[in-house]
Protein backbone atom coordinates (compact mmCIF):
# COMPACT_ATOMS: atom_id res chain seq x y z
CA UNK A 1 0.00 0.00 0.00
CA UNK A 2 1.48 3.37 -0.65
CA UNK A 3 1.65 6.36 1.36
CA UNK A 4 -1.02 8.30 -0.70
CA UNK A 5 -3.24 5.38 -0.65
CA UNK A 6 -2.90 4.98 3.46
CA UNK A 7 -3.72 8.65 3.74
CA UNK A 8 -7.06 9.03 1.25
CA UNK A 9 -8.43 5.77 3.72
CA UNK A 10 -7.04 7.60 6.79
CA UNK A 11 -8.75 10.61 6.09
CA UNK A 12 -12.06 9.04 4.74
CA UNK A 13 -11.89 7.42 8.63
CA UNK A 14 -11.65 10.49 9.76
CA UNK A 15 -14.52 12.00 7.76
CA UNK A 16 -17.01 9.46 8.80
CA UNK A 17 -16.48 9.76 12.23
CA UNK A 18 -16.43 13.61 12.84
CA UNK A 19 -19.14 14.29 10.46
CA UNK A 20 -22.80 15.16 11.41
CA UNK A 21 -23.60 17.78 14.62
CA UNK A 22 -22.53 16.22 17.49
CA UNK A 23 -24.43 18.80 19.07
CA UNK A 24 -27.16 18.56 17.43
CA UNK A 25 -30.81 19.69 19.40
CA UNK A 26 -34.22 19.54 18.51
CA UNK A 27 -36.17 22.50 18.66
CA UNK A 28 -39.04 20.78 20.48
CA UNK A 29 -36.80 19.75 23.02
CA UNK A 30 -35.49 23.56 23.76
CA UNK A 31 -37.00 26.46 25.29
CA UNK A 32 -36.05 29.75 23.97
CA UNK A 33 -35.38 32.22 26.08
CA UNK A 34 -35.99 36.17 25.14
CA UNK A 35 -35.73 37.78 28.28
CA UNK A 36 -33.61 37.54 31.25
CA UNK A 37 -34.89 39.19 34.18
CA UNK A 38 -31.89 39.46 37.36
CA UNK A 39 -32.88 41.03 40.88
CA UNK A 40 -31.79 40.64 44.01
CA UNK A 41 -33.64 39.33 46.91
CA UNK A 42 -32.77 37.79 50.48
CA UNK A 43 -29.02 37.47 49.36
CA UNK A 44 -29.98 35.70 46.41
CA UNK A 45 -30.76 35.99 42.99
CA UNK A 46 -33.91 35.81 41.78
CA UNK A 47 -33.49 34.74 37.88
CA UNK A 48 -36.99 35.35 35.59
CA UNK A 49 -37.31 33.98 31.93
CA UNK A 50 -39.40 34.75 28.94
CA UNK A 51 -40.15 31.47 27.19
CA UNK A 52 -41.85 32.17 23.75
CA UNK A 53 -44.75 30.00 23.12
CA UNK A 54 -43.26 28.94 19.50
CA UNK A 55 -46.99 27.26 18.54
CA UNK A 56 -48.67 30.22 19.65
CA UNK A 57 -46.76 32.98 17.71
CA UNK A 58 -46.26 30.74 14.76
CA UNK A 59 -50.03 30.16 14.68
CA UNK A 60 -52.06 31.66 11.35
CA UNK A 61 -54.67 34.18 11.34
CA UNK A 62 -57.63 33.17 13.05
CA UNK A 63 -56.53 30.27 14.49
CA UNK A 64 -54.83 31.42 17.81
CA UNK A 65 -55.60 29.23 20.79
CA UNK A 66 -55.99 32.08 23.08
CA UNK A 67 -52.80 31.34 24.95
CA UNK A 68 -50.75 33.68 25.86
CA UNK A 69 -47.65 33.91 23.12
CA UNK A 70 -45.11 34.09 26.00
CA UNK A 71 -44.57 31.97 29.75
CA UNK A 72 -42.55 33.26 32.20
CA UNK A 73 -40.41 31.04 34.85
CA UNK A 74 -38.58 32.08 38.14
CA UNK A 75 -36.21 30.95 40.70
CA UNK A 76 -34.58 31.85 43.23
CA UNK A 77 -30.53 30.26 43.63
CA UNK A 78 -27.15 31.51 45.80
CA UNK A 79 -25.40 32.22 41.59
CA UNK A 80 -27.63 32.63 38.42
CA UNK A 81 -26.35 30.25 36.84
CA UNK A 82 -27.89 27.69 40.09
CA UNK A 83 -31.32 29.52 39.89
CA UNK A 84 -31.80 28.73 36.51
CA UNK A 85 -30.57 25.08 36.37
CA UNK A 86 -33.25 25.10 39.42
CA UNK A 87 -35.81 26.16 36.80
CA UNK A 88 -35.57 22.64 34.95
CA UNK A 89 -38.12 21.31 37.83
CA UNK A 90 -40.72 23.11 36.58
CA UNK A 91 -40.14 23.62 33.03
CA UNK A 92 -40.85 21.20 30.54
CA UNK A 93 -37.96 21.91 28.02
CA UNK A 94 -34.30 23.27 28.29
CA UNK A 95 -33.79 26.27 28.39
CA UNK A 96 -31.84 28.19 25.92
CA UNK A 97 -30.26 31.42 25.76
CA UNK A 98 -28.82 31.71 22.21
CA UNK A 99 -31.70 33.62 21.02
CA UNK A 100 -31.89 36.42 24.46
CA UNK A 101 -33.11 39.60 23.12
CA UNK A 102 -33.09 41.53 26.73
CA UNK A 103 -31.42 41.58 29.93
CA UNK A 104 -33.67 43.75 32.86
CA UNK A 105 -31.44 43.91 35.53
CA UNK A 106 -33.51 44.99 39.05
CA UNK A 107 -32.34 48.21 40.29
CA UNK A 108 -31.64 46.81 44.15
CA UNK A 109 -29.06 44.64 42.58
CA UNK A 110 -27.82 47.32 40.12
CA UNK A 111 -27.07 49.30 43.60
CA UNK A 112 -25.18 46.24 44.86
CA UNK A 113 -22.87 45.68 41.99
CA UNK A 114 -23.57 43.24 38.67
CA UNK A 115 -20.54 42.46 37.95
CA UNK A 116 -20.99 38.55 39.36
CA UNK A 117 -24.57 38.58 37.49
CA UNK A 118 -22.76 39.81 34.26
CA UNK A 119 -19.77 36.63 34.66
CA UNK A 120 -22.38 33.80 33.31
CA UNK A 121 -23.22 36.08 30.42
CA UNK A 122 -19.88 36.38 29.25
CA UNK A 123 -18.98 32.94 30.07
CA UNK A 124 -21.57 30.59 28.17
CA UNK A 125 -20.11 29.37 25.35
CA UNK A 126 -24.19 29.06 24.25
CA UNK A 127 -24.99 32.37 24.20
CA UNK A 128 -24.77 35.45 22.09
CA UNK A 129 -23.71 39.03 22.94
CA UNK A 130 -26.03 40.79 20.87
CA UNK A 131 -29.04 41.52 23.38
CA UNK A 132 -29.73 44.70 24.83
CA UNK A 133 -28.99 45.59 28.52
CA UNK A 134 -31.40 47.60 30.44
CA UNK A 135 -32.50 48.61 34.18
CA UNK A 136 -35.86 48.22 36.16
CA UNK A 137 -36.42 51.48 37.32
CA UNK A 138 -38.51 51.31 40.66
CA UNK A 139 -39.72 48.40 39.93
CA UNK A 140 -38.21 44.72 39.95
CA UNK A 141 -36.70 43.05 36.62
CA UNK A 142 -39.07 40.21 37.78
CA UNK A 143 -42.22 42.62 37.10
CA UNK A 144 -40.76 43.65 34.01
CA UNK A 145 -40.70 40.46 32.52
CA UNK A 146 -44.20 39.32 33.14
CA UNK A 147 -45.41 42.41 31.17
CA UNK A 148 -47.66 41.39 28.30
CA UNK A 149 -47.40 43.90 25.74
CA UNK A 150 -49.33 45.08 22.71
CA UNK A 151 -48.36 44.87 18.72
CA UNK A 152 -45.65 42.99 19.39
CA UNK A 153 -46.68 39.11 20.70
CA UNK A 154 -43.70 38.91 22.11
CA UNK A 155 -42.57 41.59 24.81
CA UNK A 156 -38.67 41.36 24.78
CA UNK A 157 -39.01 41.97 21.18
CA UNK A 158 -41.29 44.83 21.88
CA UNK A 159 -38.36 46.14 24.24
CA UNK A 160 -35.62 45.25 21.88
CA UNK A 161 -36.80 47.21 18.97
CA UNK A 162 -38.45 50.15 20.84
CA UNK A 163 -35.05 50.88 22.65
CA UNK A 164 -33.61 50.78 19.23
CA UNK A 165 -36.24 52.77 17.71
CA UNK A 166 -36.41 55.08 20.70
CA UNK A 167 -32.24 55.64 20.17
CA UNK A 168 -32.42 56.72 17.02
CA UNK A 169 -35.29 58.76 16.86
CA UNK A 170 -35.74 60.67 20.54
CA UNK A 171 -31.94 60.63 21.97
CA UNK A 172 -32.72 59.71 25.74
CA UNK A 173 -31.71 55.90 25.59
CA UNK A 174 -28.91 53.70 25.16
CA UNK A 175 -28.39 50.53 23.68
CA UNK A 176 -26.03 48.98 25.32
CA UNK A 177 -25.03 45.12 24.81
CA UNK A 178 -23.09 42.93 26.94
CA UNK A 179 -19.19 43.09 25.78
CA UNK A 180 -19.99 47.31 25.79
CA UNK A 181 -21.35 46.75 29.10
CA UNK A 182 -18.08 44.94 30.18
CA UNK A 183 -15.20 47.26 28.40
CA UNK A 184 -17.35 50.22 30.14
CA UNK A 185 -16.85 48.77 33.95
CA UNK A 186 -13.31 47.25 33.47
CA UNK A 187 -11.81 50.53 32.12
CA UNK A 188 -10.53 53.06 33.82
CA UNK A 189 -11.49 56.34 31.65
CA UNK A 190 -14.94 55.93 31.09
CA UNK A 191 -17.91 54.29 33.82
CA UNK A 192 -21.19 52.12 32.47
CA UNK A 193 -24.51 53.73 31.74
CA UNK A 194 -27.74 51.85 30.75
CA UNK A 195 -31.40 53.18 30.00
CA UNK A 196 -33.87 52.25 32.74
CA UNK A 197 -36.72 51.10 32.04
CA UNK A 198 -40.50 51.36 33.65
CA UNK A 199 -43.52 50.35 33.80
CA UNK A 200 -46.66 52.71 32.98
CA UNK A 201 -49.97 51.85 34.64
CA UNK A 202 -51.19 49.13 36.93
CA UNK A 203 -48.56 46.18 36.96
CA UNK A 204 -51.07 43.80 38.00
CA UNK A 205 -52.84 44.36 34.62
CA UNK A 206 -49.90 44.13 32.66
CA UNK A 207 -49.50 40.42 33.30
CA UNK A 208 -52.79 39.37 31.85
CA UNK A 209 -54.16 38.86 28.55
CA UNK A 210 -56.55 41.09 28.91
CA UNK A 211 -54.05 43.97 28.84
CA UNK A 212 -54.09 43.09 25.23
CA UNK A 213 -57.58 43.61 24.45
CA UNK A 214 -58.06 47.14 25.29
CA UNK A 215 -56.53 50.09 22.53
CA UNK A 216 -55.78 51.91 25.33
CA UNK A 217 -53.84 49.05 27.32
CA UNK A 218 -53.86 49.06 31.33
CA UNK A 219 -49.78 48.68 32.01
CA UNK A 220 -47.11 49.65 29.38
CA UNK A 221 -43.15 49.50 28.82
CA UNK A 222 -41.71 52.55 28.84
CA UNK A 223 -37.93 53.80 28.86
CA UNK A 224 -37.21 56.12 31.08
CA UNK A 225 -33.90 57.63 32.36
CA UNK A 226 -30.14 56.80 32.21
CA UNK A 227 -28.75 54.93 35.04
CA UNK A 228 -25.06 55.86 35.92
CA UNK A 229 -22.66 53.56 37.07
CA UNK A 230 -19.69 54.07 39.56
CA UNK A 231 -17.79 50.94 38.62
CA UNK A 232 -20.08 48.45 38.11
CA UNK A 233 -22.79 49.90 40.67
CA UNK A 234 -26.03 51.81 40.10
CA UNK A 235 -24.77 55.64 41.71
CA UNK A 236 -27.83 57.73 40.04
CA UNK A 237 -30.20 58.73 37.28
CA UNK A 238 -30.15 60.74 34.23
CA UNK A 239 -33.80 63.08 33.98
CA UNK A 240 -34.74 63.29 30.26
CA UNK A 241 -32.74 66.51 29.46
CA UNK A 242 -29.45 65.23 30.84
CA UNK A 243 -29.91 61.76 28.88
CA UNK A 244 -30.22 63.89 25.78
CA UNK A 245 -26.89 65.66 27.20
CA UNK A 246 -25.40 62.27 27.38
CA UNK A 247 -26.21 61.31 23.65
CA UNK A 248 -24.87 64.78 22.47
CA UNK A 249 -21.29 64.37 24.06
CA UNK A 250 -20.86 60.69 23.51
CA UNK A 251 -21.79 60.69 19.65
CA UNK A 252 -24.70 58.94 20.22
CA UNK A 253 -27.57 61.27 18.62
CA UNK A 254 -28.74 60.42 15.64
CA UNK A 255 -32.13 62.39 15.47
CA UNK A 256 -33.97 64.31 18.25
CA UNK A 257 -36.19 67.51 18.38
CA UNK A 258 -35.15 70.14 19.80
CA UNK A 259 -37.80 72.13 21.64
CA UNK A 260 -36.49 75.99 21.68
CA UNK A 261 -38.64 78.93 22.25
CA UNK A 262 -39.25 81.63 19.65
CA UNK A 263 -38.04 85.15 19.83
CA UNK A 264 -41.00 86.78 20.67
CA UNK A 265 -43.07 84.09 22.79
CA UNK A 266 -44.17 80.73 21.48
CA UNK A 267 -42.64 77.42 20.98
CA UNK A 268 -40.81 75.88 17.88
CA UNK A 269 -39.52 72.17 17.35
CA UNK A 270 -36.39 71.87 15.73
CA UNK A 271 -35.43 68.23 14.26
CA UNK A 272 -32.11 67.09 14.25
CA UNK A 273 -31.54 65.25 11.45
CA UNK A 274 -27.79 64.44 11.55
CA UNK A 275 -25.18 64.46 13.76
CA UNK A 276 -21.24 64.08 15.04
CA UNK A 277 -19.45 65.06 18.24
CA UNK A 278 -15.91 64.50 19.50
CA UNK A 279 -13.92 64.61 22.70
CA UNK A 280 -10.99 66.10 23.28
CA UNK A 281 -8.13 65.78 26.13
CA UNK A 282 -5.79 68.47 27.02
CA UNK A 283 -3.29 69.19 29.97
CA UNK A 284 -2.17 72.87 30.31
CA UNK A 285 0.10 74.05 32.70
CA UNK A 286 -0.13 70.25 34.24
CA UNK A 287 -3.83 70.29 34.29
CA UNK A 288 -6.51 68.42 32.32
CA UNK A 289 -8.90 70.13 30.32
CA UNK A 290 -11.33 68.83 27.59
CA UNK A 291 -13.33 70.11 24.74
CA UNK A 292 -16.21 68.99 23.17
CA UNK A 293 -16.95 69.62 19.02
CA UNK A 294 -20.52 69.17 17.74
CA UNK A 295 -21.91 69.34 14.40
CA UNK A 296 -25.54 69.25 13.71
CA UNK A 297 -27.82 68.84 10.47
CA UNK A 298 -31.45 70.20 11.44
CA UNK A 299 -34.99 70.89 10.00
CA UNK A 300 -37.69 73.41 10.91
CA UNK A 301 -40.37 71.15 12.04
CA UNK A 302 -43.12 72.83 13.85
CA UNK A 303 -43.71 76.31 14.85
CA UNK A 304 -45.80 77.38 16.79
CA UNK A 305 -45.32 81.27 16.95
CA UNK A 306 -44.72 84.31 14.52
CA UNK A 307 -41.68 84.21 12.81
CA UNK A 308 -40.55 85.12 9.10
CA UNK A 309 -38.51 82.01 8.12
CA UNK A 310 -37.63 82.88 4.59
CA UNK A 311 -35.26 85.72 6.15
CA UNK A 312 -31.66 84.82 6.86
CA UNK A 313 -31.50 86.38 10.50
CA UNK A 314 -34.30 84.04 11.69
CA UNK A 315 -32.59 80.87 10.45
CA UNK A 316 -29.26 82.15 12.11
CA UNK A 317 -31.59 83.46 15.19
CA UNK A 318 -33.05 79.48 15.04
CA UNK A 319 -29.42 78.32 15.08
CA UNK A 320 -28.22 79.60 17.98
CA UNK A 321 -30.93 79.11 20.23
CA UNK A 322 -30.29 75.38 19.22
CA UNK A 323 -27.14 75.19 19.70
CA UNK A 324 -28.28 77.09 22.96
CA UNK A 325 -30.37 74.26 23.87
CA UNK A 326 -28.08 71.37 22.66
CA UNK A 327 -25.44 72.83 25.39
CA UNK A 328 -27.80 73.15 28.12
CA UNK A 329 -28.78 69.64 28.11
CA UNK A 330 -25.13 68.87 27.85
CA UNK A 331 -23.82 70.85 30.50
CA UNK A 332 -26.96 69.66 32.63
CA UNK A 333 -25.50 65.80 32.13
CA UNK A 334 -22.25 66.86 33.19
CA UNK A 335 -23.16 68.69 36.39
CA UNK A 336 -24.75 65.14 36.93
CA UNK A 337 -21.75 62.83 36.28
CA UNK A 338 -19.74 65.14 38.06
CA UNK A 339 -21.73 65.10 41.37
CA UNK A 340 -21.46 61.36 41.43
CA UNK A 341 -18.24 61.20 40.36
CA UNK A 342 -19.02 59.08 37.51
CA UNK A 343 -17.35 59.82 33.94
CA UNK A 344 -20.02 58.40 31.46
CA UNK A 345 -19.01 60.28 29.06
CA UNK A 346 -15.11 58.83 28.56
CA UNK A 347 -12.97 61.98 29.01
CA UNK A 348 -10.65 59.60 30.60
CA UNK A 349 -10.43 57.76 27.38
CA UNK A 350 -9.84 60.71 25.79
CA UNK A 351 -7.12 62.34 28.02
CA UNK A 352 -5.59 58.78 27.78
CA UNK A 353 -5.16 59.63 24.10
CA UNK A 354 -4.11 62.91 24.27
CA UNK A 355 -1.61 62.68 26.92
CA UNK A 356 -0.39 58.80 27.85
CA UNK A 357 2.10 60.09 30.61
CA UNK A 358 -0.52 62.52 32.43
CA UNK A 359 -3.16 59.82 32.18
CA UNK A 360 -0.56 56.97 33.82
CA UNK A 361 -0.49 59.36 37.29
CA UNK A 362 -4.31 60.01 36.92
CA UNK A 363 -6.08 56.87 36.29
CA UNK A 364 -6.25 56.14 39.48
CA UNK A 365 -7.90 59.43 41.11
CA UNK A 366 -9.80 59.86 38.13
CA UNK A 367 -13.36 60.12 39.41
CA UNK A 368 -12.06 62.78 41.37
CA UNK A 369 -10.23 64.64 38.97
CA UNK A 370 -13.34 64.15 36.65
CA UNK A 371 -15.40 66.42 38.87
CA UNK A 372 -13.36 69.58 38.67
CA UNK A 373 -12.68 68.38 34.72
CA UNK A 374 -12.94 72.33 32.84
CA UNK A 375 -15.31 71.80 29.34
CA UNK A 376 -15.59 73.70 26.88
CA UNK A 377 -18.53 73.63 24.17
CA UNK A 378 -18.02 74.06 20.54
CA UNK A 379 -21.54 73.51 18.90
CA UNK A 380 -21.94 74.13 15.41
CA UNK A 381 -25.94 73.95 14.10
CA UNK A 382 -26.74 74.31 10.36
CA UNK A 383 -30.77 74.40 9.37
CA UNK A 384 -31.38 72.74 6.11
CA UNK A 385 -34.80 72.73 5.41
CA UNK A 386 -38.22 74.75 6.57
CA UNK A 387 -40.69 72.24 5.60
CA UNK A 388 -42.94 72.30 2.48
CA UNK A 389 -43.78 75.87 3.75
CA UNK A 390 -42.11 79.09 3.87
CA UNK A 391 -43.71 81.59 5.84
CA UNK A 392 -46.32 80.24 8.63
CA UNK A 393 -49.99 80.50 8.13
CA UNK A 394 -49.71 81.55 11.98
CA UNK A 395 -48.78 84.94 10.74
CA UNK A 396 -51.68 85.29 8.95
CA UNK A 397 -53.81 85.18 11.32
CA UNK A 398 -56.39 88.13 12.67
CA UNK A 399 -55.34 89.38 15.78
Amino acid sequence: MTKTTALLLLLMFLTSIIAGCWNRRELNDLAIVAALGIDRVDDQFLVTVQVVDTSEVATGKGTSSGRSPITTFHAKGDTVFGAIRKMTTVTPRKLYFAHLRIMVIGEQLARQGIAKTLDLMSRDQEGRTDFYIVVAKGTTAHNIVNVLTPIEKIPATKMFTSLEVSEKAWAPTVSVQLDELITNIVNPGIQAALTGIVIQGDEAEGKKKTNLESPDTKAQLQYKGIAIFREDKLVGWLNEPESKGFSNITDRLNSTVIEASCPEGGRLGIEIIRAKASIKGKVRNGEPEAEVTMYMDANVADVECKLELTKTKTIAELEKRTAQMVIGHSEQALQKAKKLRSDIFGFGVAMHRANPGYWKTAKDDWDHIFAELPVRYKVHVKIRQIGTVGESFLNDLKE
